[in-house]
């Protein structure tokens, strides 16, 4: 988990075709044909189903999620149901782990704790599960999967999202839970593109390791 490693920004791209950009990566990886990297984008509106399911956390009908615009997908990540939208900074990380899954966790969660502080938010991991919390509030939502030693999926920091859409869930199973956004936090509206250079300069940090290039 220290080798260099290249950054992508897939920008505003549907989730399935972010996921294809996933699984590709992760192959080449996995083969030596890449070097570990960071993927980062942004979706339109979808929730997504862990390896626990969650469906019975879908608050309201599949059809009507449909006609407001929303994807629906089952997907291989560790943990419940979640959704990702505009607004929302999302990375894939597809590094070589090892078996050390606990570990990458918290290193991600370490990640986004130091993202959290640069602008004065003293924020926490979750202990027996992944994600970082202000207070009651999740801000970012962690969920991961590994294979063949090599991660990917990964986080979701709400920068500027419309909390309104978690409405339609009850976020990674977590009942009496809310959820918040850095825009909300600092109350002003935070942009995506000023929170990719400090997410990419506090992965170098935690994970101990130089950027190799930036594609």
């Amino acid at each position: 988990m220290t080798e260099p490693f290249i950054v992508r920004d897939l920008g505003y791209m549907d989730y399935r075709k972010a996921w294809d950009v996933q699984l590709e990566t992760h192959a080449a990886v996995v083969r030596g044909d890449s070097p570990p990297t960071l993927l980062l984008v942004e979706h339109p509106p979808v929730i997504t189903f862990g390896k626990k399911g969650g469906r019975e956390n879908l608050l309201v009908k599949e059809d009507f999620l449909s006609s407001q615009g929303f994807s629906l997908y089952d997907i291989e990540r560790g943990g419940d149901v979640t959704y990702h939208g505009p607004g929302q900074l999302v990375g894939y990380p597809i590094f070589r782990v090892g078996r050390k899954v606990r570990d990458y966790l918290r290193m991600l969660e370490q990640v986004m704790i130091e993202v959290l502080a640069d602008y004065g938010i003293t924020s926490v991991g979750s202990e027996g599960y992944a994600g970082v919390w202000v207070g009651n509030d999740k801000v970012v939502a962690i969920g991961v999967a590994v294979k063949r030693d090599v991660s990917f999926h990964g986080f979701a920091l709400n920068v500027h999202t419309n909390l309104e859409h978690f409405n339609y869930i009850v976020p990674c199973g977590l009942l009496g839970k809310g959820v918040t956004s850095l825009s909300k936090l600092l109350g002003q509206e935070m942009s995506l593109a000023e929170l990719k250079p400090k997410v990419i300069a506090a992965f170098k940090r935690v994970f101990a390791t130089e950027l190799e290039v930036t594609a």
